[in-house]
């Protein structure tokens, strides 16, 4: 399968979740039925990897109305990057040519707040394994959690923002296999944002 074109595939992802919003959205579970029984024929092609938080609020097929077999879901608290989550990536692009990558975060994310709450109290953590997630997000926002006269909030807001970019980044040189095609343009990452209180995903860069 050719490789699908990257600035395309944004605009479709944009274009669902505008569709998403107005209540438009042309998904229905007979046509995923049928397209189910296609690909099970065909092989499936996702247009887009996405790595996302697992939080139940971030449903990607639906926010951005896509189809069974369209998106390729990473889905781990935080959207954070380890040597798994980044095989997953390579996995996808490898075995499907899947060429687009995008990192979505959320506001309001537990895992970003979580571990505000663990730099301001370092006993504010109930096992090793939530502590490994928290310090994969922490030295990205750290420094927002030291900024002085800004509410929890609004803290939030910034680190949210601050680890997709710092997940963006760190996938992009999370192995020679990615920063080599990135480096060529034959893969992009970018990063975006969920308003879970309004279903817009904001995208970051483009």
């Amino acid at each position: 399968m050719l490789a699908l074109d990257q600035k395309k595939v944004i605009e479709d992802l944009k274009a669902g979740n505008d569709r998403f919003l107005q209540g438009k959205s042309i998904q229905s579970s007979q046509s995923s039925l049928k397209k189910l029984k296609e690909i099970v024929k065909t092989g499936q092609f996702p247009k887009a990897i996405i790595l996302c938080c697992s939080d139940s609020r971030a449903p990607v097929e639906l926010i951005f109305d896509q189809d069974i077999g369209d998106l390729f879901v990473i889905r781990v608290a935080g959207n954070i990057i380890a040597p798994s989550l980044v095989g997953s990536v390579e996995f996808a692009i490898s075995t499907f040519g899947t060429n687009l990558v995008l990192v979505m975060g959320h506001t309001e994310c537990g895992a970003v707040t979580a571990t505000l709450d663990h730099i301001e109290d370092p006993q504010a953590v109930s096992s090793e394994n939530i502590h490994d997630i928290l310090s994969r997000i922490k030295p990205h926002i750290f420094s927002i959690a030291q900024l002085p006269n800004m509410t929890h909030d609004e803290k939030l807001d910034h680190a949210v923002k601050a680890n997709v970019l710092a997940s963006v980044s760190q996938l992009s040189n999370s192995s020679r296999l990615i920063e080599n095609l990135v480096h060529h343009g034959k893969v992009k990452i970018l990063g975006a944002v969920l308003d879970v209180a309004t279903g817009h995903v904001d995208f970051l860069e483009i």
